[in-house]
């Protein structure tokens, strides 16, 4: 079988269970042959052999059963960073790529800005601060221990430099005072958990996903570990940047601003202490 035809086949295939079948199926198959996905197309009449045809069916069954393309992957890009992904962590998506946007802009003209990253994950986040603001001072905390190893993997791949703690937020967040406290925290309501695509809900770790109350907490904490001044970025789920807003306002913070993702949604909520 001719690689076009193979790639036709296997987004069909995919087509049944996923949103982006043919980009699915294009990664997965550059993966597969060692090749990038341009390629693909410059060898589009080439036949493939019994290895490399087995070698990509067995990806794309792992597709077909929801496993996520990045994990399967093994890395993830997020802005100019290639990132190890694995269940360890959640995935970085387009939408925190604003939150560090956002975050950039607060630091701006600031030359060694101190910054915490709460629930760090793969390190997406704190990473791309450091990679793109080359005097930040940047730590990373997260509860879960798996998941600051992945993150140290990353930095150390990357040669960025970052704090990394294991820390529970349940004791309030550790040092300071920092210039900016930026988090993706879990947001998912618990009852809305089923609601989720099979991708993410069966395969990404829950405890990075779903919390209640998480970024309230975050913001409260933030108060006695921000300089005067400082900012505090938020990631807020869907129909939540009003009410997260309104609790930043509450607790003290001032100049509140919310931003919109690619998509056109309230994703990125902003308070200065």
């Amino acid at each position: 079988m001719r690689l076009g035809e193979v790639l036709s086949l296997a987004a069909g295939h995919l087509g049944k269970t996923s949103e982006t079948a043919r980009l699915d199926a294009e990664l997965l198959l550059a993966y597969a042959l060692g090749r990038t996905r341009i390629e693909l197309y410059t060898d589009f009449d080439r036949p493939l052999d019994e290895f490399e045809l087995a070698a990509y069916r067995a990806l794309v069954a792992r597709r077909a059963r929801h496993e996520p393309v990045a994990y399967i992957l093994g890395e993830w890009g997020f802005r100019r960073l290639t990132l190890y992904v694995d269940r360890r962590a959640l995935i970085p998506r387009p939408e925190t790529e604003i939150v560090v946007e956002r975050c950039l802009a607060r630091l701006r003209g600031l030359v060694e800005p101190t910054v915490l990253d709460v629930g760090t994950g793969t390190g997406a986040i704190a990473l791309a601060i450091a990679d793109e603001h080359a005097g930040a001072q940047v730590t990373a905390i997260d509860l879960s221990t798996s998941a600051l190893e992945l993150a140290r993997e990353n930095a150390e791949h990357l040669s960025l430099a970052m704090e990394l703690l294991e820390h529970d937020l349940r004791n309030g967040l550790p040092g300071g005072p920092y210039d900016l406290v930026v988090s993706n925290p879990p947001y998912v309501e618990p009852s809305d958990l089923d609601t989720l695509l099979p991708d993410v809900r069966d395969y990404e770790p829950h405890v990075a996903l779903v919390g209640v109350g998480a970024t309230e907490a975050i913001a409260r904490a933030a108060c006695d570990v921000l300089r005067p001044g400082g900012w505090l970025v938020l990631e807020v789920g869907d129909g939540q940047a009003s009410q997260t807003l309104g609790r930043l306002a509450a607790l003290g913070y001032g100049d509140g601003t919310i931003t919109l993702d690619l998509t056109g949604r309230e994703r990125v909520v902003e308070g200065r202490r």
